[in-house]
């Protein structure tokens, strides 16, 4: 079989795409990508909160599926929307890889050992409302762009550190460059796992790539996504879940903050693997009755 990936530019969309294309192949197919430069690659000096969300990572991708110039699409998880356009499905949710965030700074130091009033870079609101809890003294100040770009900019002395995903620092071979695994950190929605995206219809791709299927990631995303949905966030509410499964439970805990994390309401479910999308919408309703509900529309207000 012939199939066209869809893919971003950055050199980690490609790393992803590469690593699905190189799994195909293996199984014969012939494999080719296609690159497509997205809304949110080309504006790079707003918070995603201000332009639109993560959404804009996809949007351009999602319509060459459509129209049929490509046959799937590889994306960060993470990236994409809970609610997919008409007519396309994720076909296979990869096997995880580390799911949480990292601290890379520029003397080696840790979280704990940053001094006061260090400048700590990341345009996500999640992580910056849990580094404002955790270190009220550092100063959180706007972060884009890819790897490479973050990276520059803290050699170049302009943050003293930062906070990347580790699952995309791993990919691309920088594990030396990380001074903490921030584990007290909720991750993103889906972070550490590849989503690939197909027509709903096309029996033919949905059977091609679902070797590619990881039967507890799917189940541990699917947790996260339902939180995410129920929630109706996006990037303009600081919020995370996370999903494992412990003693054949599922495990979730979630949260949802106001900007600068005073207002933080955490919560922890767990049940069946297979109730996945009821564990993860129930904590969610927990969490707006706690408080959460009043944060959402005063956030979305100022949007």
């Amino acid at each position: 079989m012939f199939l066209r990936i869809g893919t971003r530019r950055s050199k980690l969309a490609l790393w992803q795409a590469n690593f699905v294309k190189e799994k195909l192949e293996s199984r014969g197919h012939r494999v080719e990508l296609v690159l497509i430069t997205t809304t949110g690659d080309k504006i790079l000096d707003a918070p995603l909160a201000k332009i639109g969300g993560k959404g804009l990572f996809v949007k351009e991708i999602e319509d060459a599926l459509l129209k049929g110039t490509i046959d799937l699409a590889v994306h960060s998880l993470k990236d994409v929307p809970t609610q997919l356009p008409e007519g396309l499905t994720l076909g296979a949710i990869t096997e995880r890889e580390e799911p949480f965030d990292v601290l890379i700074s520029k003397d080696g130091k840790t979280i704990e050992e940053l001094p006061e009033g260090a400048i700590v870079g990341t345009s996500s609101l999640r992580r910056q409302v849990q580094i404002k809890r955790k270190r009220p003294g550092l100063r959180v100040e706007m972060l884009r762009g890819n790897v490479d770009t973050r990276l520059r900019k803290l050699q170049e002395g302009m943050y003293d550190a930062i906070v990347l995903a580790y699952a995309g620092v791993k990919r691309l071979g920088l594990e030396d460059r990380v001074h903490q695994v921030l584990y007290q950190f909720i991750p993103a929605v889906g972070q550490g796992s590849l989503a690939i995206e197909i027509r709903h219809e096309d029996v033919r791709v949905r059977e091609a790539i679902n070797f590619l299927d990881h039967e507890e990631s799917r189940l541990r995303a699917v947790a996260e996504r339902a939180f995410l949905a129920e929630v109706h966030g996006g990037c303009q509410v600081p919020m995370g879940a996370y999903a494992w499964i412990e003693n054949g439970l599922l495990m979730l805990k979630a949260f949802i903050s106001d900007l600068e994390g005073k207002r933080f309401f955490e919560g922890l479910v767990q049940g069946k693997p297979q109730e996945a999308e009821n564990l993860g919408r129930s904590l969610a309703r927990r969490l707006l009755k706690e408080g959460g509900e009043e944060i959402i529309k005063e956030l979305y207000g100022d949007i």
